[in-house]
């Protein structure tokens, strides 16, 4: 196990770790980049916490990648496998969305990192096209090996009180090197490029210039100190064109040699060659042979700034808006991909509702900023309102000339440039983006028709999301008004249940649970899961709760019967796992009868906890001449009964027998908590364990344990 002394919450001590297995993972492979995804408890997010050996502005595209997208690392998560893509044509057959950011030649493995039934995360790690389209028996056990390690770690962390979080921003590991030089020897290596025909550069993996050559400075146009440290798009602006950017990331990601020819102006044709490693790039530089320039030299088109990595990220943002669900989700893909793709700092989308202005997104500006500008009336005279009502795109270099057209404006948010875009779909406003820079920043005329162009792909796909959040509102709410809203009060007896819709889909699920008092020390409780997720599920649930209700009092295993007599008159087409007992609170026992429901936990007063091994009948609807056994069972006061839909406990590449034996683990590790705090625990431990592609439905209950004097503790614990 490895020693986690001070280690600490976020990213100081203790990302050294993650950063151990991941070098040992690239050493032992081959490997020439990976990446480390943390999946916090209770989120839906992987969120990128260290990289090595990949460009910060590529890997800024997928810094967040929510568990229900298709991508290597999201489905290795919800599937608890390892993903193995070996070429570009396996690429576009699997992940077409990500072949099109990335049309370049590599190999690439995601894996999760778990302990357990409890997923931690995911990584993945990067071969050169060189590598063949298999991956290897030693690298797939290696693979395998660091995501034991970062999971325990991971677990480690976390089981102490400390654990390591992914931090606001990525942590960009050191390149590994083949051994480490002295200053002879670079003295000495710089000498001996100076000398060499034409001129030369190195490149870091983010493409700045950390070496330069005289005779290629010469070559570009520039001085050595303008250029060092820089990239070159930023000095040069001949060179910020996709081509250039194309040909760099092309060598990055395939670890192959690429090169380019190009114009600089006003007539010299330059030839560029690239070779990478892990470290960087080696570019030569030379004038470019007649042969591979144009027979008509044109001049080179005026450069908008990161107009290259602008094409990337807006070929990315097309792509990934298509995935987007919800307003939040693509929210959260619009900010991590217009930021970077516009060096924008902050931006802020806003709809027209009521009359008022709503902020529904931010990035970049603080929560108390965002509160003054949200609920501003739509009479209102500011670029924000007027933006929104006008439909005209609004560009401001300078506060100068935000000041010039509002002469009543005030510089609140501390920034020095913005552009007000509308968001407009089949004719309609939707709402507004509003983008800002904290320094001064000229929009050109390409530049505004990009982010004029950009506003449409947000106002479409956040017209969409809009749409898919109001039917998932109205789907849920009838699912909600089929189940029970309270449960009955009982007079010794405690009763917790808790109903969690899945997270993926708008569609409505059949699980529901139930309690009906009998008589005085009689009640019966039933659980059940009708198959599907659409409205005929949830119409059948309601018929099934109905037909509960109208049998109850009967013996278990007619109470089964009846309804399954019911439900394949209905012929419905669907079937109904369902799970029916009688508690005799006088007697403490209770008899159950199963239609091919998960199996009740049962954990006794001394705290072990047993899976009850009821005799399951057939799913209600098939037969309807099906018989259900009955099981008598003891149910002391003290002993808690766990009733549960299969959303609790199916998990992707997991047997549902081991995963029934550890959520029975998790419930007699749980000591000494109330039925609501142990009603969150299992929850809790589902969703860590589980990608929640089922409705969870839950029902604990617990008969009362006797005060001194005989009286019995009458209340009752019901949350959903």
């Amino acid at each position: 196990m490895p020693d986690l002394a001070g280690f600490g919450t976020g990213t100081g001590p203790g990302t050294h770790l993650l950063d151990a297995a991941l070098a040992q993972l690239m050493r032992e492979t081959g490997a020439c980049g990976g990446l480390v995804y943390l999946l916090l408890p209770g989120e839906r997010v992987l969120r990128l916490s260290v990289l090595r050996g990949f460009p910060r502005q590529i890997a800024a595209q997928w810094t967040q990648v929510p568990l229900a997208a298709r991508t290597p690392a999201s489905d290795a998560v919800r599937e608890r496998r390892l993903v193995w893509i070996g070429d570009q044509e396996e690429m576009a057959r699997h992940y077409p969305q990500l072949a099109l950011a990335l049309p370049y030649p590599f190999s690439a493995a995601a894996a999760p990192i778990t302990t357990g039934t409890t997923p931690w995360g995911a990584l993945v790690a990067r071969w050169p096209c060189s590598h063949p389209s298999r991956l290897r028996r030693h690298e797939r056990d290696a693979v395998r090996a660091s995501c034991r390690r970062l999971g325990l770690v991971l677990r480690q962390a976390a089981d102490s009180g400390h654990p390591l979080l992914p931090g606001p921003e990525p942590q960009v590991l050191a390149s590994l090197r083949a051994g480490a030089r002295g200053p002879t020897q670079e003295a000495a290596a710089a000498d001996f490029a100076e000398r060499l025909p034409g001129g030369c550069c190195t490149l870091d993996l983010d493409g700045r210039i950390t070496f330069i050559t005289t005779a290629a400075a010469d070559l570009l146009g520039a001085s050595t100190v303008d250029l060092l440290g820089a990239l070159p798009r930023q000095v040069l602006p001949w060179l910020d064109d996709p081509v250039v950017e194309d040909r760099y990331r092309a060598a990055v990601l395939s670890q192959q040699a690429t090169s380019f020819t190009a114009l600089r102006p006003p007539d010299r044709w330059l030839s560029f060659h690239l070779y990478p490693n892990v470290s960087g790039i080696s570019v030569c530089v030379a004038p470019a042979p007649a042969s591979e320039t144009p027979e008509v030299p044109y001049p080179a088109p005026p450069a908008a700034p990161g107009r290259s990595t602008a094409h990337y990220h807006l070929l990315h943002l097309a792509a990934t808006l298509t995935e987007a669900i919800g307003v939040t989700d693509v929210i959260d893909r619009i900010a991590d991909l217009i930021l970077p793709a516009f060096e924008a700092q902050a931006l802020a989308l806003m709809i027209a509702e009521e009359g008022r202005l709503r902020i529904i997104g931010y990035r970049g500006y603080t929560a108390e900023l965002m509160a003054r500008f949200d609920g501003a009336p739509l009479a209102s005279d500011t670029p924000a309102v007027r933006v929104l009502t006008s439909g005209a795109a609004r560009f401001y270099a300078t506060f100068a000339d935000l000041k010039r057209a509002y002469p009543p404006a005030v510089l609140q948010d501390g920034k020095a440039a913005w552009a007000f875009l509308p968001l407009i779909t089949s004719g309609r406003l939707v709402g507004s983006l509003v983008l800002a820079h904290d320094r001064p920043h000229p929009f050109t005329p390409e530049e505004r028709a990009v982010l004029t162009s950009t506003a449409g792909l947000i106002a479409q796909a956040l017209d969409r999301a809009r749409l898919y959040d109001a039917k998932h509102a109205l789907a849920h709410s009838l699912q909600a008004s089929l189940l029970p809203h309270t449960l009955p009060r009982v007079p010794g007896l405690d009763v917790a249940t808790r109903y969690l819709p899945t997270t993926e889909g708008i569609d409505v699920g059949g699980d529901f649970y139930d309690l009906i008092h009998l008589d005085t020390d009689l009640v019966a409780v039933a659980i059940g899961d009708v198959q599907g997720h659409n409205v005929n599920a949830a119409a059948l649930m309601g018929q099934v709760r109905t037909a509960v209700h109208a049998t109850a009092g009967a013996p278990p295993g007619q109470v089964l019967a009846r309804i399954n007599r019911l439900l394949t008159d209905l012929d419905a087409d669907l079937f109904t796992s369902c799970l029916y007992g009688q508690l005799d609170l006088a007697r403490h026992r209770a008899c159950l009868a199963t239609a091919g429901h998960p199996p009740p936990l049962l954990r006794h007063p001394d705290l072990h906890t047993e899976v009850l091994p009821l005799t399951p009948g057939l799913l209600l609807g098939i037969d309807p001449a099906a018989d259900y056994r009955e099981t008598d069972i003891p149910l002391p006061p003290g002993a808690v009964l766990a009733l549960y839909t299969d959303g609790l406990v199916e998990t992707p590449g997991v047997d549902i027998d081991d995963a029934t034996v550890d959520l029975a683990a998790q419930l007699t590790q749980a000591q000494g908590q109330n039925l609501d705090a142990l009603a969150d625990t299992l929850v809790h431990h589902a969703q860590r364990s589980n990608p929640h592609k089922d409705d969870i439905a839950l029902l604990l209950i617990q008969p009362q344990r006797q005060r001194e004097g005989g009286e019995e503790c009458l209340r009752e614990r019901v949350s959903s």
